[in-house]
């Protein structure tokens, strides 16, 4: 939850009882010790800390026909090509480090596991190693690595999908993944935004749950007023290569609807976001999302503005009231 996510909505979550989570693939280390602070003054509880394993490709793929394409956009925006904005950073020695010293309860990984080495380092700090699957196939290869929780992330999850096996993106409904039955804990995401959504998935297999568009329309959340703008109302979403260069599922908005949501010239993750950066900017102070990834999954209809601490309370009774 990158861009969305942050101490704040940690904070919240976590004095509602829920485990708190700050995304990390943006962040220096000295960033992540100063949020991981802030997140400890301010509240109890576990935390996790989320990284993702991708490759950055070597070169850094050409962008040519990625700005031709959008040169017509430029033109409208009155804006041009800027310097590139942060990338998301692969898991590393430095941010490894950074987990040492901070010793959180729980490290998550996206896209597959970093090396044997680095994972050992962090294993060290006896947190607990959260994996994230798409698919059967990579359920059964995380459980066999050891992690000691395998994420089911089914095909109604917003955001990147974290698949890392295969030629291919082929995501997999939830239910379909929580018919597996593995060594370790599930913990099931997708498509889950109130307490009965909870209790199907518990009742499905899954030990926990894990919840992201429910919370974009939380006060703590730091998205963009066009989004949040479009939280809670009857909006498509769809997978999209276009503001990353790696499928991720997110409302439907016009830079999806008039190129297509899939894209050949969109350069490989992460670079693809570098060349809308501009756009984004423009369209944002203009109170739009034209050119923004709108992450969210297939419950963003029923996302409800409040706090997120009384969210979590919400949530709890509606687990309750549906499995009385």
């Amino acid at each position: 939850m990158a861009g969305a996510g942050g101490p704040a909505l940690a904070i919240a979550a976590m004095r509602g009882g829920a485990v708190g989570s700050l995304p990390c693939a943006m962040l220096t280390p000295a960033e992540i010790a100063a949020q991981v602070a802030a997140v400890r003054e301010s509240a109890e509880g576990p935390l996790n800390l989320n990284f993702f394993c991708h490759h950055l490709p070597e070169p850094a793929p050409d962008e040519m026909a990625w700005r031709a394409l959008l040169a017509p956009y430029y033109a409208a925006e009155g804006v041009e090509p800027g310097p590139p904005p942060p990338l998301r950073r692969p898991f590393d020695a430095a941010l490894c480090e950074a987990v040492e010293t901070a010793r959180p309860a729980i490290v998550s990984f996206h896209f597959g596991l970093p090396d044997a080495a680095l994972l050992a380092r962090v294993r060290g700090t006896g947190a607990q190693l959260w994996g994230n699957a798409t698919t059967v196939a990579e359920m059964r290869w995380l459980a066999a690595q050891g992690v000691d929780a395998v994420i089911a992330q089914g095909a109604e999850a917003g955001g990147h999908s974290g698949w890392f096996l295969g030629e291919a993106h082929a995501p997999t409904p939830l239910a379909v993944l929580l018919a597996e039955t593995l060594g370790v804990p599930v913990i099931a995401a997708g498509g889950i935004a109130d307490g009965a959504d909870i209790a199907r998935a518990l009742a499905a297999g899954a030990s926990a749950v894990q919840i992201g568009t429910a919370f974009l329309a939380a006060a703590e959340s730091s998205i963009a007023a066009p989004f949040r703008a479009l939280l809670g109302a009857d909006v498509p979403t769809g997978f999209t290569n276009l503001f990353s260069g790696r499928e991720a599922r997110g409302i439907v908005n016009r830079l999806m609807r008039e190129l297509g949501p899939i894209r050949s010239e969109a350069p490989a993750f992460p670079f693809a976001s570098a060349a809308l950066a501009p756009l984004r900017k423009a369209a944002e102070a203009d109170g739009r999302g034209d050119y923004s990834p709108l992450w969210a999954g297939t419950g963003v209809a029923r996302a409800r503005a409040m706090a997120a601490e009384l969210l979590v309370g919400q949530l709890v009774e509606e687990l309750a009231s549906a499995r009385a």
